[in-house]
């Protein structure tokens, strides 16, 4: 019996603040952190847990991988397709 594909995937999109950070990167071993975090909110983008704030926008989101010693600070469209990261801390 063939496998059927798991759970969509949320996109990650970058805030111009987030790219330029990701772009100024020079560490692989920071990448590998920042990639494979991405991974995890991609998976599953309700990991990360709430920010207090303005509830007239989307609600913003923080995740802390303790194991990769990163912090991604983001939030997700209404359609649940898209994660936009908006700082990244590694």
């Amino acid at each position: 019996m063939p496998q059927g594909h798991g759970p969509r995937r949320a996109r990650i999109a970058f805030s111009d603040s987030a790219a330029k950070q990701v772009e100024q990167m020079t560490s692989e071993a920071d990448i590998h952190a920042l990639d494979r975090t991405l991974v995890v909110i991609s998976v599953d983008p309700d990991i990360g847990e709430p920010i207090p704030g303005d509830t007239a926008g989307p609600q913003l989101r923080q995740y802390t991988d303790d194991v990769e010693a990163v912090r991604i600070l983001y939030f997700v469209t209404a359609l649940r397709t898209v994660v936009v990261v908006a700082y990244i801390e590694v």
